[in-house]
Parts: structure tokens; C-alpha cells; sequence
């Protein structure tokens, strides 16, 4: 028979300790599994109800563009007066979101650049009135946890994710400090929002005293923010007439921004955004302020998360310039040409998923490069888009601007005095002649 070997008092209240001690290892262990379980799971819960979305964007002209008229390089509008370089100085832009989320990012874009930009300090916030914000929205912006980064030619950085609630259809100021030379920015010409510039690093400034205004963007190509699970985005494609040029400066009264206003009216759509890439400008198939649209659809369409709808609104450029004195008859295009490259824009955006709506081309009767054979591929065009069965939906601007006594011109009430691009009534016409329930498909 074995038997156990006794121990003594001392020897029985070391076990006990060690026996103690050990169970509350145990419970501390099993305390800490819990807790970073329940935190994962949280983590977990809220990334599976919630989705980073666009709730505004803008196009950069990615490239000085030349053409072919033998007056050299076109430059930016002169209303967007774009400085030629920015040199320790502050721009802060303001920017009209669309949908709100409790999270937000920016994303920085250096397409034209030919050398690294350099961004010594980044601020975002929700703005008060003009070039001041709201103090208590103010948050500094970093870079993969640096204050500072550097974007090099021809990328995209984004911002690290910053705590701020935005709401639906605010104003947002993003703020960008340059500490070095930069050359000719990337810019968005007609970004019909006033831009501030300011000396030295002003990007925490309440109230910035601004040396210089811009109405274009420098830089910025987006704004993203956390919001529900079933937020999804609508990119307006095209070229000056979806820019807003035209509409009220600083007003929000683009087609597209108006479409944003009715979207967030109402429950059922308030979570879908809607972000403009118009580009003033822009043609179709070949360049014109900037590359063609079939150039910069990757960019400015497929980049964006949660792309459900495109609206394509393209085709008057390359039906006029060709007109442009000087011209060289090689740029003039067909209206079979031009459907071709409409049922590319098409095909590409059903290739990853995303509803294609054709919007008409609209009338321009009145300016000095309208050309009766222009207008009738205008309107053979227009013919192919309302029955040709290619897009998911038709929107028919062209019925909803025109003169109905003289339907190659816009309405007289719709017309800025250019003869081409709505004003504020015309704009609004435009974004009530849309259907939001199609965006719910």
C-alpha cells in the first residue's frame, strides 16, 4: 500500500497560494479572451453594417491636353484663375457631400504631376460660412499615422479614417498645407465652389484669411464616409453641361447635386449618394479639356466603392468641336461612331455590375459651332439612346430642355444667355425629370 506523504502547515498554505494565484491567471485570461472576443465581434458587427462609400468626388483634367488647332496648350477656363504653383501655402476647398456617415476620408490625387507632391499638413471639417469651420468639427487628416505624406505623379493617396459625423448634404472644407513648390497642380477646373489660398500652414485656422480665391480644385478627388450597410453610389458622367457650368456659383445647383438633394429627402434613397465627374470640357472619344471619357472611365468611375449607377450625359463636344476654326477635319465624328463608343461606356459598366442610364444630348442651337450636319447626328444619337435597348434606363434631357417652338435651342427660360449649358431652372428641371426609384434596382 502507497501512502501519501504528509505535508506541513507552511507547506499546505504554499499550495493554497500557488493554487489561488493560479485560478485568478485563469480568470484574468479567461476575462481578457472574453473581452477581446465581445471587442471583435463588435468590430465585426459594425464593419458588416456599415460600407465605405463616396459621398463626393470630382474629375481631375489628367492631362494638359493639346488640341490639334495650332494655338498651343488649352488652359483652364480664366474664371478658375489656377495658380501655377503653390509655394508654403494653404488651400482649403469646399466640398457639398451627398449622402452622411460617422466616419470620413479623403483621397488625394497627383494625376498630373510630374514630381511627388508634398503635403506638409491635412485638416477636414464641416464648414461654418465662406472660408471659416465649425471649431469643434476641426480634425487633423494623417497618412498611414504621418501628419505629412508625399502622393507620387500620377497616384491616388487616401486619407487614415478620422472620427466626425457629416451629416447629409453639409458643407465640408478640406484643408491642404504646401510646404514646397509644386508646380501646376492637379486640378478640377470649374469646380463652381470658391476655393481659399492662404500663407503658410493655415490648415487649423477657424477663420482663414485668404491672399487668394480659385474656383477650381487642387488635389482633391474625394471624400469618402462610413455609412450603412446599404449605401451605394450614382456617378454622373460627363462633361461641362454635368460640371454645372452654367448654374450659380457656390449655390449647389448642378443636376446632379439637385438629384443628391432628392435622393436625401426621401427614407427609401437617402443612403444612395451621388457623386459628379463631370468634366468640363471632355469628349467622348478623343481629348479635348483634359482625356477622352473612355480614357478616364476606370478612374472616375470603376475607383469608386459600391458603383450601382452610371448616368451618361456625353457626346455634345465631339459633335462640335470640329466646328472650332482651324480644326482639322480628321476630328469630325459620326453618329455611329459615337454609339460605338456610348455602347463601350455601357458594356464596361455592366462588366463589374454597374446600371447604365443614357441621358439624351441636348440641344445647342444658337452658338457659333452648332452645324445643321452636327445636329442631325445629334439626333441620330439621340434616337439610338431611347430605343436602341442598350441602357438600363433612358432619361430624356434633351425632351426636358428644349424650345418646344424651336427644338434645336434650349428653352429661353433654361438658357444662361450661351446657348448650351442650363442655368439654375434648367438644372432643375434636369434632376426632376429623373425617377429615383430606379436607383432602388
Amino acid at each position: 500500500m502507497t501512502t501519501r506523504p504528509t505535508m506541513n502547515r507552511r507547506q499546505e498554505e504554499a499550495v493554497t497560494t500557488r493554487l489561488r494565484s493560479t485560478r485568478m491567471i485563469a480568470l484574468s485570461l479567461a476575462a481578457i479572451t472574453l473581452a477581446t472576443t465581445l471587442g471583435a465581434q463588435s468590430k465585426q458587427t459594425a464593419v458588416a453594417g456599415e460600407r465605405w462609400i463616396a459621398t463626393w468626388a470630382t474629375a481631375q483634367q489628367l492631362a494638359p491636353t493639346r488640341l490639334p488647332i495650332g494655338r498651343g496648350d488649352q488652359q483652364p477656363p480664366p474664371a478658375a484663375r489656377v495658380p501655377p504653383t503653390l509655394t508654403d501655402q494653404t488651400v482649403r476647398m469646399i466640398a457639398h457631400v451627398s449622402v452622411g456617415g460617422r466616419r470620413v476620408r479623403v483621397r488625394l490625387s497627383n494625376a498630373l504631376g510630374k514630381s511627388p507632391l508634398r503635403v506638409g499638413a491635412a485638416h477636414i471639417a464641416l464648414r461654418e460660412n465662406g472660408a471659416s469651420i465649425v471649431a469643434s468639427s476641426d480634425r487633423a487628416l494623417t497618412f498611414g499615422g504621418r501628419a505629412a505624406t508625399t502622393v507620387p505623379p500620377g497616384a491616388v493617396a487616401f486619407s487614415d479614417p478620422v472620427d466626425l459625423v457629416v451629416p447629409k448634404l453639409a458643407d465640408v472644407a478640406v484643408s491642404l498645407y504646401l510646404p514646397d513648390d509644386t508646380g501646376l497642380p492637379t486640378i478640377h477646373p470649374d469646380g463652381m465652389h470658391t476655393a481659399y489660398i492662404a500663407q503658410g500652414d493655415a490648415t487649423r485656422s477657424t477663420m482663414l484669411n485668404p491672399t487668394a480665391t480659385t474656383t477650381a480644385y487642387l488635389w482633391l478627388a474625394g471624400i469618402d464616409v462610413l455609412a450603412p450597410a446599404n449605401a451605394a453610389t450614382v456617378v454622373a458622367f460627363g462633361d461641362s453641361i454635368t460640371d454645372g457650368v452654367g448654374a450659380t456659383l457656390d449655390a449647389n445647383r448642378a443636376w446632379a447635386t439637385l438629384l443628391a438633394a432628392r435622393l436625401a429627402s426621401s427614407p427609401a434613397t437617402d443612403t444612395v449618394s451621388v457623386i459628379n465627374v463631370g468634366l468640363s470640357g471632355n469628349r467622348l472619344l478623343r481629348e479635348g479639356f483634359g482625356v477622352s471619357a473612355l480614357a478616364r472611365f476606370d478612374r472616375d468611375v470603376l475607383s469608386f466603392p459600391h458603383v450601382r449607377w452610371m448616368i451618361v450625359l456625353l457626346g455634345i463636344n465631339d459633335i462640335t468641336f470640329p466646328a472650332i476654326p482651324g480644326m482639322p477635319s480628321t476630328e469630325a465624328v459620326t453618329a455611329d461612331d459615337l454609339i460605338s463608343g456610348l455602347h463601350q461606356l455601357v458594356e464596361r459598366a455592366h462588366t463589374h455590375d454597374i446600371k447604365v442610364a443614357g441621358a439624351t444630348i441636348m440641344p445647342v442651337g444658337g452658338v457659333n459651332t452648332y452645324t445643321e450636319p452636327g445636329e442631325a447626328t445629334r439626333q441620330a444619337v439621340n434616337r439610338w439612346i431611347r430605343t436602341g435597348g442598350e441602357y438600363d434606363a433612358v432619361i430624356d434631357f434633351d425632351d426636358v430642355v428644349r424650345d418646344p417652338a424651336d427644338p434645336k435651342k434650349l428653352r429661353a427660360d433654361f438658357d444662361p444667355g450661351d446657348h448650351v449649358h442650363p442655368n439654375d431652372a434648367g438644372n432643375q428641371a434636369m434632376a426632376a425629370a429623373i425617377d429615383p426609384a430606379m436607383f432602388l434596382r
